[in-house]
């Protein structure tokens, strides 16, 4: 499995950006994938996660409302629309994946080793939102 994302920039506060991963390897649907960052010297944190068995997704507070994340199955690509954003969402954004129901990590808003044991992590893509 290969999770390649693309798509981080520099952007003012209040601007958005679109986040992209091509996800291959996967035989079928099932897996979940999402989108985790981690800011300089802080805890990695969950984002968005969508489940592709079901297309149901998850947010984490922090984000909900102005993050969407979605799926071109076509190109087995998951997207991360990010709007309104604010100078605490910079960071290395990594496109994640695990055959397991993982979602629900996203949500945790305390230091946990469950936001580290999904199997599949990509190269992370930088995010910076300026003030």
């Amino acid at each position: 499995v290969q999770l390649q994302a693309s798509g981080g920039g520099l952007v003012q506060t209040g601007g958005s950006l679109v986040l992209s991963c091509a996800a291959s390897g996967f035989r079928r649907d099932g897996y979940s994938i999402g989108w985790f960052r981690q800011a300089p010297e802080k805890e990695r944190d969950g984002v968005a996660c969508l489940n592709t068995r079901d297309g149901s997704t998850t947010y984490a507070g922090t984000v909900t409302g102005r993050f969407t994340i979605s799926r071109d199955n076509a190109k087995n690509t998951v997207y991360l629309q990010m709007n309104d954003l604010k100078t605490e969402d910079t960071g290395v954004y990594y496109c994640v994946a695990d055959l397991g129901p993982w979602c629900g990590v996203v949500t945790l808003t305390s230091p946990s080793p469950r936001k580290y044991e999904m199997e599949y992590w990509g190269k992370g893509t930088q995010v910076t939102v300026s003030s």
